[in-house]
């Protein structure tokens, strides 16, 4: 039997696996099989690739082999590094820096191609070029992404120039993408190369113009939207070299990233050109100090006896909670309650934190029962029989501003926190979320505020119920 058709074989195996990994991963029961059979399919993907390089190569082959074996080695080891030392709060920061590399991995790779090329078809330079216009947005993008979530100083400056300006030079730098790519089907070698990294520079400073202005409260948004553009890049990188996997996998990657944007968008009620574009809607000014005036303080002890007296609690998980890395001391709380006959359950939004799920994995970390979880469509009509409702670390996704027109929040779906009997919110302060709007929910009469770290207002609650 031919190699070629043995390589195939396998091929179409771990093209299997991602499909059935991504179906799995859609369950947080089936989440950890699923990640297997896609770390098992690439293991798979990156072994036959090699060996059918082997065969292909010509020349300096023990060196080039070497060189390949390096590179897998290095990435193991900053694999292995990133998974023992980033912080699950780190998370979001990760997977977007995931996608700026598989967008650079694309860019290099399809250049190397052209470089080496001899009669590229049209069809080819195409793909070259889509494939290094959307890398390189990706990368740039995903780098802006990651540092306005780590929250450096450089990115969270307000974009230099105003929304018309910017709007003029994203189409300029389109437009010259767009003659490049053109240029690029009919050009020489030594001019295909040239051209390349034209569109590559313009396609990074639009990843940059594109991302930067964005706010920080689009970011679950942004992260799904970079991650379907590194999979679009990676599958045009697949025709490129004429790699089936690659083409698979990427359109695995970008049909789900797409989706996952469509559902963010959904969540947050904005449409993705106004998330791209700086569309977003005006907001009244509103005096802090006035919605708060009447803000009334709480301690653990007084929460220890409302959630004792309770019949239903629920708690709400905000960013807040990841910060403090509360989710095991939650857990702890919610184990005490349950032992006394009361009824906990976890409402879920699904853009709370910085990235889609990701409240979803810091309770699963916590060895929280999935069927706690509820999410908004669920709970929200059973929010008036909640005895006792604990935010924790929320903010816009429980603002009920969102129900008013003229806030930046309008139309927004929250949960319905403030209908609960009694609510108690852990904050470290009143400031705002990433909206940068006051919340009346803060001071409602049925509700209360608790100040202080997360955790540590966790582990307090949790003592004061064990004195009960």
């Amino acid at each position: 039997m031919d190699s070629k058709v043995i390589y195939d074989v396998f091929y179409l195996l771990a093209a299997i696996l991602f499909i059935l990994g991504v179906k799995l991963m859609a369950h947080p029961r089936t989440a950890r099989r699923g990640n297997m059979f896609g770390i098992l399919g690439m293991t798979i993907a990156i072994v036959v690739s090699i060996l059918y390089a082997n065969e292909q190569l010509e020349s300096m082959k023990i060196f080039t082999l070497f060189v390949i074996g390096l590179c897998c080695l290095l990435g193991i080891l900053f694999g292995g590094i990133l998974a023992t030392r980033v912080k699950m709060t780190e998370m979001p920061q990760l997977v977007a820096v995931f996608n700026g590399i598989g967008g650079l991995a694309s860019v290099l790779v399809a250049g190397a191609a052209l470089v080496v090329a001899i009669n590229f078809s049209a069809d080819e330079k195409f793909a070259s070029g889509l494939s290094g216009f959307i890398g390189s947005i990706t990368f740039i993008g995903s780098a802006v992404a990651a540092g306005k979530l780590q929250e450096l100083k450089f990115f969270k400056k307000d974009f230099p120039l105003p929304t018309f300006v910017r709007h003029l030079i994203n189409l300029a730098l389109v437009l010259s993408c767009g003659w490049a790519g053109y240029a690029l089907l009919d050009a020489s070698p030594d001019q295909a190369v040239l051209l390349y990294v034209a569109i590559c520079s313009f396609g990074f400073i639009l990843g940059y113009t594109l991302t930067a202005p964005i706010g920080g409260a689009d970011m679950p948004v942004v992260i799904a939207l970079l991650n379907s553009y590194s999979g679009l890049a990676a599958s045009a990188t697949g025709f490129v070299i004429g790699s089936n996997i690659l083409i698979i996998a990427g359109s695995l990657v970008g049909a789900s990233g797409i989706i996952l944007t469509s559902l963010m968008c959904v969540a947050m009620n904005r449409s993705l050109l106004s998330v791209l574009f700086g569309g977003g809607k005006a907001s009244v000014d509103v005096d802090a100090d006035v919605v708060y005036a009447t803000v009334k303080r709480t301690t653990a002890g007084d929460v220890a006896m409302m959630a004792d007296m309770s019949e239903r609690v629920v708690i709400v998980p905000g960013y807040g909670m990841a910060v403090a890395q509360a989710q095991n001391a939650v857990s702890d709380m919610a184990e005490i309650l349950e032992k006394r006959g009361v009824t906990v359950e976890y409402a879920i939004h699904p853009v709370a934190g910085r990235m889609p799920g990701h409240m979803n994995v810091l309770l699963a970390e916590a060895d929280v029962d999935y069927e706690q979880l509820k999410e908004l469509e669920e709970i929200n009509p059973t929010f008036d029989t909640v005895d006792l409702a604990i935010v924790l670390g929320a903010n816009d996704v429980v603002n009920p501003e969102a129900r008013k027109e003229g806030t930046v929040i309008s139309g927004m779906p929250i949960l319905d926190v403030d209908k609960a009997q009694q609510v108690v919110i852990i904050k470290r302060s009143l400031g705002p979320g990433y909206a940068g709007i006051p919340n009346p929910l803060f001071a409602q009469d049925n509700a209360t505020m608790l100040f202080g770290d997360g955790r540590e207002a966790i582990q307090e609650i949790i003592a004061a119920l064990k004195d009960l």
